[in-house]
């Protein structure tokens, strides 16, 4: 059952923290698009964290992104929400219900995390309980980005009962 709700800038505010640039313009052109169209419904803010990693080794990369994260979103677990390929699978209206009740909450901000390249380290998984999945499938941390922002436009215009979800 979906919830419709009208949004405004001023409800809950959602940020997607990215570890590391999209390398492709061609994708980041995508990503903006769908970004720009996100934000007529609401604060939505891309947020792109660059660990200084020397090391080269995925648990090394992974301890270094994951120190990070906890350092920046660790006192607000509640509000984070990583995306991993383990997490719980929604369907867009899913989605769409997800973001609503996270909206009648009363929280502030909502953080969506989308990973490195490796994952995330144990650290991470262990802190952050709140994990959704776009699908049992691995994609690339760049396709990630696009799908996720994709949907978190289309699950803003199934709650304000637009048309683009069909």
């Amino acid at each position: 059952m979906v919830i419709l709700l009208i949004f405004t800038k001023q409800n809950m505010k959602i940020k997607i923290v990215e570890i590391g640039k999209t390398q492709q313009k061609e994708w980041q052109a995508f990503i903006d698009e769908y970004l720009s169209r996100a934000k007529k419904y609401r604060g939505v803010e891309l947020i792109t964290l660059q660990p200084k990693i020397r090391r080269t080794e995925s648990n090394e990369i992974k301890e270094a992104e994951g120190k990070l994260l906890l350092e920046l979103y660790g006192q607000q677990s509640q509000n984070v929400v990583l995306l991993d390929e383990l997490g719980k699978e929604f369907s867009s209206e899913g989605f769409a219900d997800f973001i609503a009740k996270h909206t009648l909450s009363g929280r502030k901000e909502l953080v969506f995390v989308i990973g490195g390249a490796h994952g995330f380290s144990v650290a991470v998984r262990e802190h952050f309980k709140n994990v959704i999945a776009l699908s049992q499938m691995t994609f690339t941390h760049q396709m990630v980005r696009l799908i996720f922002i994709e949907q978190l436009y289309r699950a803003f215009t199934i709650l304000a009962n637009e048309k683009y979800h069909h």
